[in-house]
């Protein structure tokens, strides 16, 4: 089968490292060739047990893949020796359909999806003609369900029709299932900017919470309870916490700018953020602290250990080489600090769409 994973422009080597991990896992292998700063890898995974492959991607989750589909691809949209501009109409439709049909299920869901980039984007117009013809087609052939009736009865085996359009000229079609795929279309989340925040950094927390915490973000991160934001300046990630209604000790030498700076809610520190622990435990830890990741992870992992925190959120920067590689050292690192624990813990580790050079961790007590 073929599966098409999106990422973020210049990650494609690390985005084929994660389609080889699922298959790992699946009891199978992969290949994939990327192409430098397409946004996206496509590779041929030797899976036909489609169940054991849904399973590994719920084991052994995606880091650098914003969002991935498996099926089949490419097919060719145009007839042979079309030339772009011409103004006989091409009916790109029915390839696709066909295309869906030869997959034999049924779908909730249309997400016509293109390359996030300047060249990518130039198909956005075409993308969104063909979502309603698609859907439209779909639904006469008895294909499309009913997305509100699929979500009530079975949400997490909802089924997501993937067409990425690599160019105008071919498609990929494909599934992803909402268990183990990403809840936005090419895996890029519609974040409005807060006016009051101080920094862009607040989307990446939004973004963060919403991927590792999901539905259960209201009862995880409530008013009343308490955190600390390592790295705060400006303040981002410390206002998105005010805002929640969390009090908040901000750590950090540099000074916080805008409202945030005055919050009832925020005790604002200057001193050492790697060397601070608070006098008694808080719910959450936060840090962005620009940093060598193995010793942000070693310090994150430390304060869940020893009960400083229940729950912390972190950024890894990663080096210019060997990114894959540096992201499993900070995993291990993080294994063996809380190897022997009296509790149970939960790590997940992705590269959001706001990060750059960098992944974002979640980790937490769960027992």
């Amino acid at each position: 089968m073929i599966v098409v994973a999106y990422c973020r422009a210049g990650f494609e080597c690390e985005t084929a490292a994660d389609i080889a991990r699922v298959a790992a896992s699946a009891g199978t292998t992969s290949r994939c060739t990327p192409v430098a700063n397409a946004a996206y890898a496509v590779a041929h995974v030797d899976a036909r047990d489609m169940r054991r492959w849904r399973q590994a991607l719920v084991d052994a989750p995606p880091i650098f893949a914003r969002s991935l589909f498996a099926g089949s691809g490419p097919h060719a949209l145009v007839p042979p020796g079309h030339v772009a501009g011409q103004r006989a109409a091409v009916d790109r439709v029915t390839p696709i359909v066909e295309a869906v049909q030869a997959l034999q299920t049924s779908v909730t869901d249309v997400w016509v999806e293109f390359p996030d980039t300047n060249d990518g984007k130039a198909m956005s117009t075409l993308a969104r003609a063909l979502t309603a013809r698609i859907e439209g087609e779909l639904s006469r052939r008895g294909v499309l369900q009913d997305a509100a009736a699929a979500a009530a009865t079975a949400p997490r085996n909802r089924k997501r029709l993937h067409v990425f359009l690599p160019d105008g000229a071919t498609a990929y079609v494909g599934i992803s299932i909402a268990e183990s795929g990403s809840p936005w279309p090419m895996g890029i989340p519609r974040l409005r900017m807060p006016h009051a925040a101080p920094s862009r950094s607040t989307l990446k927390l939004v973004e963060a919470l919403v991927t590792f915490l999901g539905d259960g973000e209201a009862s995880a991160l409530r008013a009343g309870m308490r955190a600390v934001d390592l790295g705060a300046a400006p303040g981002g990630w410390t206002w998105q916490l005010a805002y929640r209604g969390v009090r908040v000790t901000a750590v950090d030498n540099g000074l916080l700018k805008g409202d945030v700076a005055d919050d009832p809610l925020v005790t604002h520190l200057r001193c050492d953020g790697l060397k601070f622990r608070p006098r008694r435990a808080v719910d959450w830890v936060t840090c962005d602290i620009v940093e060598q990741p193995l010793r942000i992870a070693t310090l994150m992992a430390a304060w869940i250990a020893d009960g400083a925190a229940r729950h912390a959120l972190f950024n890894l920067k990663l080096p210019m080489k060997k990114r894959y590689d540096e992201v499993l050292r900070c995993v291990d690192a993080i294994d063996a600090r809380l190897a022997g624990a009296e509790f149970d813990a939960t790590l997940r580790v992705r590269q959001l769409y706001h990060d750059r050079a960098e992944v974002t961790a979640y980790l937490a007590r769960t027992g």
